[in-house]
């Protein structure tokens, strides 16, 4: 029985560090099978991994003097990621017919007995330092409690050993909901974890029944995978949720900008003769976040070389329109200019007005590597870009002839004056192409239009227009022609924009824009420091408390940190 419970404790400890609840269910409970082979199997699922399984590691327990390779092949499965090292007499040493680590071995699990199989070793040489373990062994303790508490009530002569052990489960419980970490555990805590292992050992000193623990066992496994299934549900409601909704303190801002408008709004000037001319250089923000346009355009202008020519237009909805217009009427960007727009308003812009203001839409997109490779290994890209208000520009800026589009989850690094001196060989805009993402691997988009299957998509971002071009082959009417063709599909955006801009795409060099930082961990911070522009695309945006902390550096130092409305709101922590 104390083998049972030892090895088992082991085994749950590893894919515990793992964070694996469902690996964690599935792997224990047949582990345990295998030391008690006499137990029927009751668990159906998954059956084609697990059958194969529990059969290797009955055949395994009495195997002592298997080799090397043979305990590499069977007993338990060694995760993928994890080389194991052969076996030499450097790092084992027998003690009374049983192999022992020469590195430090908790002495409460024992000596790495081999009719354990390969596991205890291999746990040994891979061992790696957890973070908060008195909290997972504390979770641990609970959870061998929890299956040997039921068979010691039933015994009347345990009376003793049933109070003290309801006891500590219910001290170990109450830690354990009001602590996350092992900073948040309590002083005597050493002295609780000590109580409980020595009542679980008291525990297993007592003759019970096998098959009463088993079931128990398989009770709470059942528990847990319900748990674990519910709370990742959760987990990724609530993601969705922190990612779509705007934060406290950005809608406290915006409101206060927009109270203060009103009360001083004489202090309201147009600059109407710089808005329109086109000698100038004019750049376009599709946002209804006053803080991501801000930083955008500071940016721009703080490494701009010459900033009497710069032009910016921020188009947004009504919700902010008054807020976006207090924020730059008071803050001022060296000789550079902003006009605010509501496209939303009917009676400025007639029919180029939408119902409601559409931003830069974003593709998660995840295909296979290669034909041959399984789901799990396929890639994933995040594709951006334009959204239907995107395809008003022509109209709205009626006297320009070539606009920079900014994405207000960019941020700039370099001076950008050289796009406008860009020859685009008569294509309509200037994009950054991605081609590790074909139009041919798009084709579940696609469907059966037709399009160059090894062209490279393209993202939004950082995009030069060249308007003039755009009206001569009249863009927004094909694209809104598919549009409707499309609406029923499935990622209709994608596919109409796609195929709007088909051999239209001025592809512009890669250091540019470098693109990610919203998604992606593993980006060079030497590149990053290189690029152009940075590009947020994805989920985690720098304003947002699921942003990437290594990446908020280089969006957060072009706010005004001295500003009494965000120190207020608190938008500066």
């Amino acid at each position: 029985m104390n083998q049972i419970s030892d090895a088992a404790h082991s085994y749950m400890l590893f894919y515990r560090k793992q964070n694996n609840s469902s690996m964690l269910i599935y792997h224990f409970s047949f582990y345990l099978v295998s030391f008690v082979g006499h137990m029927p199997l009751q668990r159906p699922s998954p059956s084609d991994v697990l059958k194969g399984f529990v059969n290797e590691a009955k055949n395994e327990t009495g195997s002592i003097n298997a080799t090397p390779k043979t305990q590499q092949k069977k007993g338990i499965p060694i995760p993928p990621q994890v080389v194991m090292q052969p076996f030499t007499s450097k790092n084992i040493s027998r003690i009374n017919g049983k192999a022992k680590m020469k590195s430090d071995v908790d002495e409460s699990e024992g000596f790495c007995d081999l009719k354990y199989g390969s596991y205890c070793i291999w746990r040994e040489e891979n061992r790696e330092e957890m973070h908060d373990s008195m909290v997972k062994k504390l979770k641990d303790q609970l959870f061998v409690a929890r299956a040997y508490f039921p068979s010691i009530v039933k015994i009347p002569a345990q009376s003793k050993l049933s109070g003290e052990f309801k006891q500590n489960i219910q001290e170990v419980e109450r830690v354990l909901s009001e602590s996350t970490t092992d900073a948040d555990l309590p002083p005597e805590i050493q002295k609780k974890s000590r109580r409980m292992e020595a009542v679980i050992a008291r525990a297993k000193s007592v003759s019970l029944d096998c098959n009463n623990i088993d079931k128990k066992l398989r009770q709470i496994f059942d528990l847990t995978e319900d748990e674990a299934n519910f709370h990742m549900k959760q987990s990724a409601f609530l993601y969705q949720l922190a990612v779509q909704t705007m934060p406290k303190s950005l809608h406290c801002l915006s409101m206060r900008l927009t109270v203060e408008y009103f009360r001083d709004h004489l202090f309201d000037k147009e600059l109407s003769e710089k808005y329109s001319d086109p000698t100038l250089q004019h750049y376009v923000i599709f946002s209804n976040n006053v803080i991501a346009s801000s930083v955008v355009i500071n940016s721009t202008v703080v490494h701009a070389i010459d900033t009497v020519n710069q032009v910016f237009h921020v188009l947004t909805d009504w919700q902010n329109y008054y807020a976006m217009k207090h924020w730059f009427l008071r803050n001022t960007f060296r000789d550079a200019v902003v006009q605010v727009l509501n496209i939303e308003d009917p009676d400025s812009y007639g029919k180029a007005t939408l119902s409601h203001l559409t931003l830069p839409v974003e593709f998660r997109v995840s295909f296979p590597s290669n034909d041959s490779a399984p789901a799990i290994n396929n890639r994933t890209q995040y594709v951006s870009i334009f959204s239907h208000s995107h395809y008003l520009l022509p109209e709205i800026f009626k006297n320009l002839e070539k606009v920079v589009v900014l994405d207000d989850d960019v941020v700039v690094q370099q001076d950008l004056s050289a796009l406008w001196s860009l020859n685009m060989g008569g294509k309509v805009t200037g994009a950054i192409e991605i081609c590790s993402v074909k139009m041919d691997q798009l084709r579940s988009y696609l469907g059966d239009h037709s399009f160059q299957k090894h062209s490279c998509s393209w993202m939004s971002g950082l995009n030069v227009i060249d308007l003039a071009r755009w009206r001569d082959l009249d863009i927004s009417e094909t694209y809104w022609k598919l549009v409707k063709e499309v609406s029923m599909k499935e990622g209709s955006a994608l596919l109409a924009t796609l195929l709007t801009f088909q051999d239209q795409i001025y592809a512009l060099d890669r250091v540019w824009v470098l693109s990610g930082l919203g998604h992606d961990y593993g980006l060079d911070i030497e590149g990053i420091k290189k690029a152009a522009v940075l590009h947020y695309n994805g989920n985690m945006k720098p304003w947002l408390d699921l942003g990437i902390p290594k990446y908020k550096e280089y969006w957060k130092k072009f706010l005004n940190h001295e500003d009494q409305y965000l120190s207020e709101c608190n938008v500066n922590r």
